[in-house]
C-alpha cells in the first residue's frame, strides 16, 4: 500500500473519531427530560416517580449496576415469588418514607443475602482449611446465611417503619398546635398547611407536604387527608387526618379539633411513659438488689468483723 493510501486511511479514521466525539458531546450537552420537567412539578410527591423522570445516575457505580443489574433483578423476582407479600412491602415502604419500588427493595434484600452468604462462606472456608468441616455442611451454612441476610433486610425495613412512626408521634403535638394557631389566626386549611410545611422539618411535615402537593394538583382537601389516613400506620395521625377531613367537609371549628388532638397525644405520651416505667420497675431493682445492697451490707458489717478478729485471740 502506498504512502498516500495510508494517509487517506488514517485521515478517515481520525475524522470518524472526531465525528464520534462531537456526537457524544452534543448528546451530553442536551438537557435531560428531568432537568426540563422537574422544576415545574417539584411540589408533586416524589414516591412512585417514573423512570423517565428519575435523574440519570452519573456515579461510577452505574457501570456495576449495568453489569450485575439483570442478575440481581432475576434473583429479586425469585425472592418475590418465594416470599410474596408485595402489597405489605409497598405499604411498609410508604410508612417508612423510603422512595423505592418493591423490586428495588427485593434487590436490596438480595444484596443483604449475598453479604450473609459471603460471611458464612468465609467462615466455612476457614473451617474447611482447618479440617473441621466438610463441603456439604459449608454449603448448608452458606444457604442459611443467605436466608438470614434476606430476612435481616426485611427486619431492617420494619425497624425503619417503627423509628419513623416514633418520630412522627414526637412531632405531632407541635405540628398540630402550629396548624391550630394558623387556622385560629384566620387562614384557610390549605394556607395553614402551606405555612406549617414551610416552617417545620420532619417526617410528619414530609407527609403533610405530600397532602399539600395533592391539593395543589386539584384533589379535594378532604380526599387528600383521607388518603393520608389510609396510608399512615400511626393511629393518631389517622385520627388527625380524618378529623381534618370531616371538619373541612362539615365546617366544624378546625382549631378546636387540632388543639384537642394535640392534648390527647401529649396525654397518651405521658401515660405510655408511666406504663413503661411501671414495666421497667423490676429491672430497675436489679442493680439495687445485686449491687447497691451487697455493698451497703459489706460496709456495715466489715468493720465489726475486723474488730472481732482483733479482739478475740
Amino acid at each position: 500500500m502506498s504512502l498516500g493510501l495510508w494517509g487517506a486511511l488514517l485521515g478517515a479514521v481520525g475524522a470518524a473519531g472526531l465525528l464520534l466525539v462531537a456526537a457524544r458531546v452534543m448528546v451530553i450537552r442536551k438537557p435531560q427530560l428531568s432537568v426540563r420537567v422537574l422544576p415545574y412539578v417539584r411540589d408533586l410527591p416524589q414516591v412512585g416517580r417514573t423512570a423517565a423522570l428519575r435523574p440519570v445516575p452519573g456515579d461510577p457505580t452505574s457501570a456495576a449496576v449495568g453489569v450485575f443489574g439483570p442478575v440481581l433483578r432475576s434473583a429479586a423476582d425469585a425472592v418475590e415469588k418465594v416470599l410474596g407479600g408485595a402489597s405489605s412491602v409497598r405499604r411498609r415502604l410508604d410508612r417508612a418514607g423510603v422512595d423505592k419500588t418493591v423490586q428495588e427493595f427485593r434487590v436490596e434484600q438480595v444484596v443483604w443475602g449475598l453479604v450473609g452468604f459471603a460471611v458464612t462462606a468465609a467462615y466455612g472456608l476457614l473451617r474447611t482449611l482447618g479440617g473441621d468441616a466438610g463441603v456439604l455442611s459449608s454449603l448448608v451454612l452458606c444457604g442459611v446465611g443467605f436466608v438470614v441476610g434476606v430476612m435481616a433486610g426485611d427486619n431492617h425495613l420494619s425497624g425503619q417503619v417503627k423509628q419513623r412512626e416514633r418520630r412522627i408521634l414526637a412531632e405531632f403535638p407541635t405540628v398540630a398546635e402550629l396548624l391550630a394557631l394558623a387556622v385560629a389566626a384566620g387562614e384557610g386549611p390549605v394556607a395553614a398547611l402551606d405555612r406549617v410545611c414551610r416552617r417545620s422539618n420532619g417526617d410528619l411535615s414530609a407527609d403533610l407536604e405530600r397532602v399539600l402537593a395533592a391539593v395543589r394538583t386539584g384533589e379535594p382537601v378532604s380526599s387528600a387527608f383521607d388518603t393520608l389516613a389510609a396510608r399512615t400506620g400511626v393511629p393518631v395521625v389517622a385520627r388527625f387526618a380524618q378529623g381534618v377531613a370531616v371538619a373541612v367537609e362539615r365546617g366544624t371549628p378546625l382549631a378546636d379539633v387540632l388543639h384537642a388532638q394535640a392534648a390527647d397525644v401529649r396525654e397518651a405520651a405521658r401515660r405510655e411513659l408511666i406504663e413503661t416505667a411501671a414495666r421497667k420497675e423490676v429491672f430497675m431493682m436489679v442493680p439495687v438488689v445485686f449491687l447497691v445492697l451487697p455493698v451497703t451490707v459489706l460496709f456495715a458489717f466489715f468493720p465489726g468483723v475486723i474488730g472481732l478478729s482483733l479482739t478475740i485471740p
